[in-house]
């Protein structure tokens, strides 16, 4: 167990940026220290059970979040569920790592989905499934696309919450005026990306085509030209000996190279890029469905969403935040009611998935009729659930916090640096297996 805890801290210490939409979500103006945050500055009403609730959630997502904790607490006399922000969903690790050994961790914690499998293999997170079954739930109620982050040798240790997936954005206007429909595979993309172009001498005032920087891209793009991120064996990477990662990276560095594709940087990627889609600098973008909101509001031109276009197949990866129980907690039922309640009750999650435009997590409330009366009004949100589908997260493994940071620098050696692809994947190879086998 001691070396478990040892490698859960080590593993994330050494994370500089985490995959998936909005790597963070602090409140505007919030810095957040290193040590954790104390629970509650008021102690629980006597008689009551207390609940510790850990999240990453500021500004409005924030205060939707504690719209959610007041409805249960006025709703169960019994139980106070204390909220607290602790930062970006990597500060809300690093705090839970040090209040594991320390004995100060919260009874519920919001996890960014990647970071799952650190927590369950230190043995940490607990079997929700005994619950499950208690409260008559089944694991067939939920979005299928949104569970692949949900078990760990065959136990429940989370369930979905504040969850998203990439779409592609489009400025349809941009297209309708030189006569372009919407792209849905590569060869279109490239080639409306390519006829969208409008430069200035040697000068780019208009691109087709951008995206954050971020892995979450070129893991969609992997999957869907027949790789996956790991080997089956969880050995070595899956798009090395096949030639796809060859073939991603050649096609981006082809629109790069031709102005289609403009790479931000790597600093506040997600806002340069969604500055330049409002304001008409570019046609197209990859980016986080939870960006919808935000986008509606800003543009003004017709707006539209799509599947990310295919290669050999549809695929995409997913990204937010699951929701644990650490097996520590001393109020488990309380816990769980508290969970049970979020997940399942219409009064939970429900008024914070509309308002904050995270994807709906169980099938009922996708059928429900203020989603649908929702998406009827803004159809834009229904694409990026349409698209759980082809849901496939080829990246889930314990050490993925460590490989990530060697994708990223082969990414910005590709992307920024003019590296060549192929020496450039030799090394992330060699450096992924050295994680992978030791």
């Amino acid at each position: 167990m001691k070396k478990k805890f040892s490698l859960l801290l080590a593993a994330t210490m050494m994370v500089g940026l985490l995959s998936g939409c909005g790597q963070s979500e602090p409140s505007p103006g919030t810095s957040a220290s290193a040590a954790p945050q104390a629970a509650s500055l008021e102690p629980a009403k006597s008689g009551k059970a207390t609940v510790q609730f850990w999240h990453s959630l500021g500004g409005k997502n924030g205060e939707y979040m504690d719209a959610l904790i007041k409805r249960f607490n006025d709703s169960h006399p019994n139980i106070e569920v204390v909220g607290t922000f602790q930062g970006s969903y990597d500060e809300t690790v690093t705090k839970l790592q040090q209040s594991i050994p320390s004995n100060t961790a919260p009874d519920v914690a919001m996890l960014e989905r990647a970071y799952i499998e650190l927590f369950a293999d230190a043995d940490v997170l607990e079997d929700l499934t005994p619950m499950m079954k208690s409260s008559n739930l089944s694991k067939d109620e939920f979005v299928a696309g949104l569970m692949g982050h949900s078990t760990f040798n065959n136990k429940l240790v989370a369930l979905p919450l504040n969850r998203s997936t990439p779409i592609l954005h489009v400025n349809k206007s941009m297209l309708d005026a030189k006569g372009l429909a919407v792209p849905k595979t590569w060869d279109e993309l490239k080639k409306v990306s390519n006829a969208l172009v409008v430069k200035e001498g040697n000068e780019v005032k208009q691109f087709g085509l951008t995206m954050p920087y971020d892995t979450w891209y070129p893991i969609a793009m992997i999957t869907q030209a027949g790789g996956t991120f790991f080997s089956n064996d969880m050995k070595t990477i899956g798009f090395y000996d096949n030639g796809v990662g060859q073939k991603v990276f050649g096609y981006l560095k082809d629109l790069q190279g031709s102005g289609a594709l403009f790479y931000p940087p790597a600093k506040d990627s997600g806002n340069i890029v969604n500055q330049m889609f409002t304001s008409g600098k570019v046609a197209m973008m990859y980016q986080s469905t939870g960006s919808i909101g935000g986008l509606t509001s800003a543009v003004k031109f017709d707006y539209v969403t799509a599947f990310l276009p295919m290669d050999k197949a549809y695929a995409n990866p997913t990204g937010g935040a699951n929701v644990s129980m650490l097996s520590s907690s001393k109020n488990k039922d309380a816990a769980w009611e508290f969970i049970r309640w979020m997940e399942t009750d219409p009064q939970g999650a429900l008024p914070f998935i509309l308002q904050s435009g995270y994807l709906p997590f169980t099938k009922s409330m996708a059928e429900s009729k203020e989603l649908k009366d929702l998406w009827a009004k803004e159809p834009n949100r229904k694409v990026a659930f349409d698209q759980l589908q082809y849901a496939v997260d080829t990246n889930k493994s314990v050490v993925w916090p460590e490989v990530m940071k060697e994708f990223n620098s082969f990414i910005e050696a590709t992307m920024y640096d003019g590296k060549d692809i192929q020496s450039s994947l030799d090394t992330f190879k060699k450096q992924a297996e050295r994680i992978l086998t030791k």
